[in-house]
Parts: C-alpha cells; structure tokens; sequence
C-alpha cells in the first residue's frame, strides 16, 4: 500500500444470485473505500445487500464483477485458499451468525483465530475477556453460553487477531444498550490504538452516529446520508 493509498478500495463491484423466480441483481456497481484508521457504517434496509457487501469484503465469496483490494492486495479474481489466507492475516469478521466452536470453551474461542494467524497476544487476550465481562465465563462452552454471551465472545475472537480491517454485521443485535454501547467502544478503541480500519453494516442510526462516516445501500449502489 502506498502513501495516499486507501486501506481498502471497493470499485464497481456487482453480485447477482440465481432464484426460482430469476437473477436477483443486489449490487449494481458498489465504489467503496476506507482509510486506515477510519470508521464507516453501512446503512440500509433487510435485504438491501449489506451482508453481501460484507462478505465481498471479506473474501467469502467472490464478485460477478469489479475490484476489492486490501492494503493493495486484490481480494478479487483470487482462488479461495489464498482469498482465505489473506482474510485470516488482515481481516477481523463478526458475523451474524456467531460461528463459535461448540468443543472449545469461551477462551479457546477467543484465541482461536489469533492462534492460527500467529497473532495471539495474552495481554490483549486478557483485556479483551475482561472488557467483554467474559471473566467468570471463560472455562464454560457455546452451548452453555445465552445468545448475547455468545455473540461477545464471537466479537472478541474478531477483535484478538489485532485486523487490519475489522468487518462487523449487526455486531450489536443480540445485545442490550449498555453492552452494544460497551462493543462499540472496544471496537473503536482497536482503531484508535492500531489505525485499522472499522467497516460495520447496521440498523441502528444511533450506533452509526458514533462512526467518521455513513453511507447507504439503496437499489444495489451506495449514496452518502
């Protein structure tokens, strides 16, 4: 990546699905970029193709056309194991669907990913479970776990790799106020301390208050709110 050169770029990037009823086109030529150190919520309504966008992003699945490049490393036009080898150096994911590990307790869950990418840090690790009042939970296992529990211990196995760029959708829906509003600082607190870049798809216009920027996916394109 280069001097002036963003963190991430996103350029004209369209994806269509094939459905009984016919090709669904959801995004139409996206142009997205993001700096390092900046913080940026996507906006829209269910079905709008913020996930899709997010998953583009994060090489889980690949575009029917345009450019994505991560610190200048193309995330398109890759075959899977190296869109996932590079996801796993560069890229924190917080997901939906909290993808916890059902045979590792909460710790091991946290340090999972950190641990693959050689990235594992105890003393972050340690603060990460402490910030994310995961403390009296760490030797328990997902199914022992309630939904919000769950979905804090899948924030802080994103967060512990130390992303580059750190992708989050609807990081903050199975949560109270005060522990989303907790989430939201641990998350912007990663980026003022490692200038990584924060890109987080939600409902909540008062979470996406808190970002530098908001835009919003209408009719497959973005525009500015």
């Amino acid at each position: 990546m280069g001097p002036g050169d963003p963190l991430l770029s996103v350029r004209g990037v369209r994806k269509s699905y094939a459905t009984p009823q016919g090709e669904i086109s959801v995004l139409k030529g996206v142009d997205l970029s993001l700096a390092a150190g900046e913080s940026l919520a996507l906006l829209g309504e269910s079905g709008s193709g913020k996930s899709t966008l997010l998953h583009l992003v994060g090489g889980l699945d690949e575009a029917d056309d345009g450019e994505i490049a991560i610190e200048g490393a193309a995330m398109t036009k890759r075959p899977d194991a190296e869109r996932a080898a590079l996801r796993r150096a560069r890229i924190g994911i917080v997901f939906q669907q909290f993808n916890l590990v059902p045979s590792l307790t909460v710790e091991d869950n946290i340090a999972f990913q950190a641990r693959i990418a050689e990235r594992f840090d105890a003393a972050w690790h340690d603060e990460l479970i402490g910030r994310l009042g995961l403390g009296d939970l760490r030797s328990r296992y997902p199914e022992q776990l309630s939904g919000g529990q769950q979905q804090r211990v899948a924030i802080g196995r994103a967060l512990a790799v130390r992303p580059r760029l750190l992708l989050a959708d609807e990081p903050t829906g199975n949560l109270d106020e005060a522990t989303g509003d907790d989430v939201m600082d641990l998350a912007l607190d990663l980026v003022a301390r490692t200038g990584c870049g924060f890109l987080m798809a939600t409902h909540s216009t008062r979470l996406a208050a808190r970002l530098d920027r908001r835009v919003a996916l209408a009719s497959g394109v973005l525009v500015s709110t």
